[in-house]
């Protein structure tokens, strides 16, 4: 799971892009549009993308559905919006973690923090990832989902490669199954975590961080076992 810097494009349905209109003014408007999102998002995330309609929508925001149609050509320019924002601030975030020079384990520990801290923000984006991603990977508009899993995978996968070649990590794990652990350990987490609870994001963050790399085995326990 991640982002891309090349937007896909919009349209009256998955099957047939035109041009985005994600909005790009300041104003009620604007503010109007962000809140029909994050409506829509949360009922994406309960129903499923598919089963959601735009009169089920409108009708949540307590507005006609033609009135819904002045803001968006369709729910899939609503979708789409809601997962490319999410994904490009995840990237934008393991950007700037890689550009800070920093070692491998310390990169890799605030990748971990930067996708749980995701949970709570960007929950119904991440819901609706896991539940309508084969559905709407298989239209063009979506291709960039596919795209963006492959850069995230690229920028787990290298640090991994780093830290082992620093010998920071066990060089005996795959990288990329290494990562795909981590990654679906991450975001399976959207399905239980809930705000509130013993532990926020980065508390659970914190956890995950000494599991991964200091385990569950106490070292003597290992050395009696050795």
């Amino acid at each position: 799971m991640g982002g891309v810097t090349t937007r896909k494009n919009s349209g009256q349905s998955a099957a047939a892009p035109a041009k985005r209109q994600r909005a790009t003014s300041s104003g009620p408007a604007s503010e109007r549009r962000d809140h029909l999102v994050k409506l829509a998002a949360e009922l994406f995330a309960r129903k499923g993308f598919q089963a959601t309609t735009v009169r089920e929508i409108a009708d949540e925001a307590g507005i006609l559905s033609g009135s819904l149609y002045h803001h968006f050509d369709s729910k899939e320019t609503i979708v789409d919006e809601v997962l490319s924002t999410f994904l490009d601030d995840l990237v934008a975030r393991y950007r700037t973690a890689i550009a800070s020079g920093s070692d491998p384990r310390t990169i890799l520990s605030e990748m971990v923090r930067i996708g749980f801290g995701t949970l709570e923000p960007h929950r119904a984006a991440i819901t609706v990832m896991q539940n309508d991603w084969n559905y709407l990977r298989q239209f063009e508009r979506f291709n960039y989902l596919v795209k963006a899993e492959d850069e995230v995978e690229q920028i787990w996968v290298a640090q991994i490669k780093a830290g082992q070649a620093a010998g920071q990590f066990r060089a005996d794990v795959d990288p990329k199954l290494t990562y795909r652990m981590i990654r679906d350990t991450i975001w399976v987490a959207v399905r239980w975590f809930r705000p509130g609870g013993r532990l926020n994001t980065t508390g659970l963050a914190e956890h995950y961080i000494t599991v991964l790399f200091d385990g569950l085995a106490t070292g003597e326990r290992t050395s009696q076992q050795a």
